[in-house]
């Protein structure tokens, strides 16, 4: 099968500022590749809810993020885009695989672990159900391939084996998916903690995080709060997470070569890194603040997007659904 005949399906939820490592962990891959494969892209909104939302901000933030996705390059032409709270089988599907999937698979999932860990007294069952949900979002659409981070990889992996368990258990219908890992830039780190993954849930630290609306004046401060380390060597050395994030985000941006980018630093000081990688930011998220800014002034142009998005992932999804159903005996 030929690239341009597979379907690949990405999510991102819309809580937090989409950020530097949203963008180059994910974003920009998912814009880059947008003339190999058919592109499904969703804003997964129903997700956002497993905890506790402000509704008027969820639904603020949520068209915000459709817009910056578009700023960022997706192209309604290439790529579907919508909303998926407006597509309701996602969540019509969701339950039929809740209904085949052991408990303890859930209960090992480490976001379930970590999220309720951190608010042991308010956990609810969305919260543990909701690799059932991103199942469904990616077997809904018989997704061939799915964008993930290294630290993702064991949501693909339910979602292979509720694939699998299905097609056994009631006939073949779904397709079981692959992870598309980015090897460069897949793991952009906190500032702040060069040991952690940049992470909206971090947001509120000042220093975390590049969000992609930050101003110059704001991206140059937090770049030259960045934490490095004490050798004062500038060189791609992951044992030196800071130094190293520093660089990553660089090549990003610059697209050159590991060793352009160490010639090109000999000699010179952390200051310098600091100040090089912060202009290399401002000068490639420039147009995408411009466009974003653009697109929030056209709502009308935004909910034309929109609504052709889910009319598009909508007749996939629902004949996709009405074949699941059937086959588990549901009329």
């Amino acid at each position: 099968m030929s690239k341009e005949q597979l379907r690949v399906f990405s999510g991102i939820q819309p809580t937090g500022n989409i950020h530097l490592g949203n963008y180059l962990g994910a974003v920009k891959n998912w814009v880059d590749r947008q003339d190999l494969y058919e592109n499904i892209f969703c804003v997964v909104n129903s997700h956002a809810i497993t905890i506790p939302q402000d509704p008027k901000i969820l639904k603020e933030k949520t068209y915000e993020l459709c817009a910056m996705l578009l700023a960022c390059g997706i192209d309604p032409k290439k790529s579907t885009l919508f909303i998926q709270s407006e597509v309701q089988e996602h969540t019509s599907l969701a339950w039929l695989l809740t209904c085949i999937t052991p408990m303890g698979d859930l209960s090992r999932m480490t976001q379930f672990k970590d999220k309720s860990q951190k608010n042991p007294k308010n956990i609810f069952a969305g919260l543990f159900n909701y690799p059932n949900l991103m199942s469904a979002d990616i077997l809904l659409y018989k997704s061939h391939l799915v964008p993930v981070g290294e630290d993702q990889k064991q949501h693909i992996e339910l979602a292979r084996d509720t694939a699998i368990k299905f097609n056994r258990d009631y006939g073949e219908l779904f397709i079981v998916p692959e992870p598309l890992i980015q090897s460069e830039g897949a793991r952009i780190m906190g500032l702040d903690d060069p040991t952690k993954k940049m992470s909206k849930s971090s947001g509120d630290k000042p220093n975390h995080l590049i969000a992609l609306l930050d101003d110059s004046d704001t991206i140059i401060k937090k770049f030259k709060k960045a934490t490095t380390d004490s050798e004062g060597i500038i060189a791609f050395d992951k044992e030196r997470a800071g130094v190293y994030n520093l660089l990553t985000i660089y090549q990003c941006f610059t697209k050159e070569s590991k060793e352009k980018i160490e010639s090109d630093f000999a000699g010179k000081g952390y200051g310098d890194l600091k100040t090089k990688v912060a202009e290399a930011v401002i000068e490639g998220l420039k147009p995408i603040r411009e466009t974003y800014l653009k697109l929030t002034n056209e709502k009308e142009y935004l909910q034309k997007i929109l609504k052709e998005g889910a009319e598009h992932a909508r007749s996939i999804a629902q004949a996709t659904y009405k074949e699941a159903k059937e086959k588990m005996g549901l009329i």
